[in-house]
């Protein structure tokens, strides 16, 4: 299925392109340059918290960032929505894990992390994929009632913001990127790379670690 993405995701051995981007956690901002020649870093671009894919995915970094941490690989969130409204979000569901706020996408676009169209032909393709990326639904479920179901799983309310949000991005996909500490991209994972089917599925810890020690390998000092 021809997605008919409107850009190209950055090719391995290119710079990162730098970004600044507010900071959860009240510190002002996170860059790119703040890591460059300290640590590398694994960035992970989500779109806004209407997603429940997304949402489980930030559970998962944060439980996977000491792992990461401990190879000397720091590892940052972005969430594609208003600083107030991640706060809320954050305020009732804590995160260990560090988060930046880009609401218009900018950072996806400078890593070329794709949009598709809409087409009519994605539209019928995606009626009928059924996926259940997390195993947490009884059988797989068409993708709409899939993010739905989730939803009341976790009880989860969407407010005015994260409807804006969804009208706004609806359907950018989600990347993740590890960065050396000189600001080269080593690998790359961007969703649905091998289909509709990758809808919401997100590397496991498992995949992280591994594409970690095998992209950056262990530099002098013990870190990455």
């Amino acid at each position: 299925m021809n997605m008919q993405p409107t850009l190209v995701p950055i090719a391995l051995g290119e710079r990162a392109p730098d970004f600044s981007l507010p900071a959860l956690d009240g510190s002002g901002s996170v860059s790119l340059a703040d890591f460059r020649g300290r640590n590398s870093l694994f960035l992970a671009l989500f779109v806004g918290l209407w997603c429940p894919f997304c949402r489980r995915a930030i559970a998962q970094m944060a439980a996977t960032a000491p792992q990461l941490q401990a190879l000397g690989i720091e590892t940052l969130g972005v969430v594609a929505t208003e600083l107030e409204n991640a706060r809320l979000y954050f305020k009732f569901r804590p995160s260990r894990l560090r988060i930046a706020t880009d609401p218009t996408l900018s950072t996806h676009r400078a890593y070329g992390v794709p949009k598709p169209l809409p087409t009519p032909e994605l539209m019928a393709a995606l009626a009928e994929t059924r996926v259940n990326p997390t195993g947490e639904l009884a059988e797989p479920l068409p993708v709409r009632q899939a993010a739905e179901a989730l939803a009341q799983l976790d009880g989860y309310i969407e407010n005015q913001t994260d409807h804006a949000d969804l009208e706004r991005q609806w359907p950018q996909l989600k990347g993740q990127f590890l960065i050396d500490r000189e600001g080269l991209v080593r690998w790359t994972h961007i969703e649905c790379s091998e289909g509709l089917a990758g809808i919401g599925k997100f590397p496991s810890a498992q995949e992280i670690v591994a594409a970690a020690e095998t992209a950056l390998g262990r530099e002098e000092g013990g870190s990455y």
